[in-house]
């Protein structure tokens, strides 16, 4: 009974955000809270809701100071020189925007946290997006997708977590893993390869005046939407349109803040003490790789320093704070929304009872094939409950079973990770609510495009996998 709620409330969850029935905070508190009570737990449906909170304090503790952090470094100037370099590469040509977006996002990925790269993705490339009509779902998915491979670096989570699952040297889970991954990240570079030829073809190439200089063009676009003094761009030679295509939201009017994010004029900026937060941002970094203090803590550190630093006057500070406000509110709220749906699933016994009946479903003949199967089932699974009840939930369950059949430990943890390109866009992981929000884009537009072209990620890892014989 207990398989079958379970399966029907995320089923029902899904539905409706991507029908946009109703919006995803709504969704993740009612629905679970009503199955709650039709699996006959209503009474308990409070303990549920503060366990979940209890266990996502801390992640939304670290998003509300990291938008803070990057929010301040965005506005000081931090990361402008890596937009200039972006933007030199793109050319206003859409196909290499995508790309850009690629591997951006796979770059700023390493620091092993998801939240801190789509922040400063969606800051550098969204202008971009904005100004030239491209569809915004493109940015989201192949920032999503490419930091859902790099995710799997030894410091970001997945890795750690099946190495202490199943008691073994995240190193040597990782390194063989290494060529598979490169496929994945390949893969996605040639998704946004092709993706970024659709849009060419939808938009047609973009070019700057003729007659502007090319310092001219660089100030254009990273101040796009900057208003007076901004430039122009020259005429579309083939195409229109908004940038709504696949779904994506082209905004509206409330994009004026984030257009004006990256330009060059913003009196926020501070170039005089451009290395003093390319240093505080760099020993933040190593601070949360070394895991010197947790992460929330590093985090609301770094935020009060920054401010401090770049803005002593503690009228600025307000602003700066005011400025951001609106997405750590946003985000924080899917955090704690999102708390009740995992609260729910986790206390009634729901992820518990799908789990198990998911591995009593493998058939006796796959047994020595359980690296494959749990590769395959890494993908719903990792999608529809946190890493944390995969692995060390049903990773464990998978490796008996695997044992059994001679299959190591080691490679059902490699097996494992297959499934975080997709894992990354899964409503369960605050992460994506980030990129959602940042990017103006309906989280049911994003998943209904990102799906398909994430498993098909997932499917090309698990194929290089064994094909290099570590899986």
């Amino acid at each position: 009974m207990l398989t079958i709620l379970g399966f029907a409330m995320i089923a029902t969850f899904l539905v409706l955000i991507m029908t946009k029935k109703m919006s995803p905070i709504a969704a993740l508190v009612l629905i679970p809270a009503l199955f709650c009570v039709a699996a006959g737990k209503g009474a308990h449906l409070g303990d549920y809701v503060i366990d979940g909170v209890t266990g996502l304090a801390p992640t939304a503790a670290m998003l509300m100071f990291a938008i803070v952090y990057f929010g301040v470094m965005i506005d000081v100037g931090l990361f402008d020189p890596v937009v200039r370099g972006i933007l030199r590469f793109c050319k206003a040509d859409p196909m290499r925007v995508v790309v850009g977006t690629a591997a951006l996002a796979a770059i700023v990925s390493l620091d092993g946290d998801g939240s801190t790269t789509f922040m400063i993705t969606v800051s550098a490339m969204y202008p971009l997006y904005k100004r030239l009509g491209m569809s915004l779902v493109v940015m989201t998915g192949v920032a999503a997708m490419a930091n859902g491979v790099m995710n799997t670096v030894p410091w970001g989570g997945p890795t750690a977590r099946a190495a202490t699952a199943l008691k073994l040297d995240a190193a040597d889970i990782f390194v063989p893993m290494i060529p598979a991954l490169l496929v994945g990240l390949l893969g996605v570079l040639g998704l946004a390869y092709v993706l970024g030829l659709r849009e060419r073809r939808r938009l047609g190439a973009l070019r700057i005046a003729d007659e502007e200089s090319a310092e001219t063009k660089e100030t254009v676009l990273v101040g796009a939407g900057a208003g007076a003094g901004g430039g122009r761009l020259g005429k579309r030679p083939v195409g229109g349109g908004t940038g709504a295509a696949d779904g994506g939201d082209d905004g509206g009017d409330d994009d004026g803040d984030l257009l004006k994010g990256l330009d060059p004029d913003r009196p926020t900026l501070r170039p005089r003490l451009y290395w003093f937060n390319a240093l505080l941002t760099g020993a933040l970094i190593t601070a949360m790789i070394l895991e010197l203090l947790p992460i929330p803590v590093l985090f609301l550190l770094g935020a009060a320093l920054a401010l401090s630093v770049n803005y002593p006057r503690l009228p600025d500070q307000k602003a700066r704070i005011a400025a951001h406000a609106d997405n750590v509110l946003n985000v924080s709220g899917m955090v704690f929304a999102a708390a009740v749906f995992t609260g729910v699933l986790q206390g009634t016994g729901m992820i518990d009872s799908m789990a198990g009946r998911l591995v009593d479903t493998v058939p006796e003949g796959l047994g020595p094939h359980m690296a494959l199967v749990t590769g395959v089932l890494s993908l719903p699974l990792t999608y529809f409950m946190s890493n944390d009840g995969f692995y060390f939930g049903v990773l464990p369950v998978l490796a008996e079973a695997g044992a059994a059949h001679g299959v190591t430990p080691l490679e059902m943890a490699r097996a494992s990770l297959v499934g975080q390109p997709l894992h990354m866009s899964s409503p369960l992981v605050p992460a994506v609510y980030v990129l959602v929000g940042m990017a103006r884009v309906e989280f049911g537009d994003h998943t209904r495009f990102v799906v398909k072209w994430a498993a098909l990620t997932c499917l090309l890892i698990l194929t290089a996998g064994i094909l290099f014989g570590t899986i």
